[in-house]
């Protein structure tokens, strides 16, 4: 036995065994070395990258190389990917969830209002170390900001005509304590998605309320319809009567320039006999008030004429 082991503690392995043994250890550390010395970044993603625990740059979508043996770690963040928040309800389940749905209008109504948020990262580096769980903050915040708004519009309104503009209140607000957070995340949209009284007979009348609300704006519509297909007809009636009235006009204005040129030709004729003239209007006037009488003028004692008109006079050129 001590022969034995006397021989093997004065054994020596070949030289060539020990170089194939560097050999591998050369490739096994150059393995490494390259395994930890590089890293792929998609393009829906960024890249933090840490030296020694501290933040030292963030990358895009592409290959990327770090200090090997851990001394630079990578956390790949999914910043272009647009995720969602649901309050009041879960998609996958079909669950309602009441405690975040339920809510008091600002006329002291219960109403039930589900809401759909979409965010997405905007600071990978806030994202990850300036809050514990971002998007539960992000949750509550819309919450809170949900309610608020809710509590000053009275359910009419909610359940009616005026969710665009809860929309975008409670956006704005959402967006503004996002910005003071400052938690790295963007909200890109926010929706109603339902919203309805908590018993079926309140939201039955709510329903007839909108119908009627229909009928009201398709009876308006109609009409405005109506009005507009009658418009031309009035306007082509109008112009008759302004053509119609611009005619007696004209055909008055001739007349009275008739009656004046006759007037005028008359007194002319007065001038020149005024006792006469005055005879025949007196006796023309007798006529026309007693159209049957005959007024006959006795000039020769055996023979009579009557009076002619004095126009007849006038048209005569006064010849008698």
């Amino acid at each position: 036995m001590n022969f034995q082991n006397t021989q093997f503690k004065d054994y020596k392995p070949p030289v060539k065994i020990k170089g194939i043994a560097a050999v591998v250890i050369v490739i096994v550390i150059a393995a490494i070395v390259l395994s930890t010395s590089w890293y792929t970044v998609n393009d829906k993603q960024e890249a933090i990258v840490t030296t020694l625990g501290k933040v030292t740059d963030v990358t895009g979508a592409g290959i990327h190389f770090k200090l090997p043996f851990g001394l630079q770690q990578v956390e790949l963040v999914d910043v272009n990917i647009i995720q969602k928040i649901e309050l009041g309800y879960r998609s996958n389940t079909g669950a309602t969830v009441e405690t975040e749905s339920k809510m008091i209008t600002g006329d002291y109504n219960i109403v039930n209002v589900d809401f759909f948020l979409s965010y997405k990262i905007s600071d990978p580096v806030k994202y990850r170390y300036n809050s514990q769980n971002p998007a539960e903050i992000l949750r509550s915040l819309a919450q809170s900001q949900i309610r608020n708004i809710i509590g000053s519009f009275d359910v009419d309104s909610i359940l009616t005509t005026q969710k665009g503009e809860i929309q975008t209140q409670v956006k704005e607000l959402i967006v503004e304590e996002l910005t003071k957070y400052d938690i790295g995340l963007v909200l890109t949209d926010l929706k109603i998605q339902d919203a309805e009284p908590p018993t079926e007979q309140v939201n039955e009348a709510f329903k007839n309320v909108e119908t009627a609300k229909q009928g009201k704006d398709t009876a308006i519509n109609q009409a405005y319809a109506y009005r507009n297909q009658q418009i031309p007809s009035a306007n082509a009636q109008v112009d008759k009567l302004m053509q119609n009235a611009e005619y007696l006009k004209q055909n008055r204005i001739n007349e009275a320039n008739m009656q004046v040129a006759m007037f005028n030709a008359m007194y002319s004729q007065y001038i020149l006999n005024p006792e006469i003239t005055k005879m025949r209007m007196y006796y023309e006037a007798i006529e026309s008030v007693f159209p049957d009488v005959k007024i006959i003028i006795d000039q020769t004692g055996s023979s009579t004429q009557k009076l002619l008109p004095v126009d007849t006079f006038v048209n005569q050129g006064g010849a008698e």
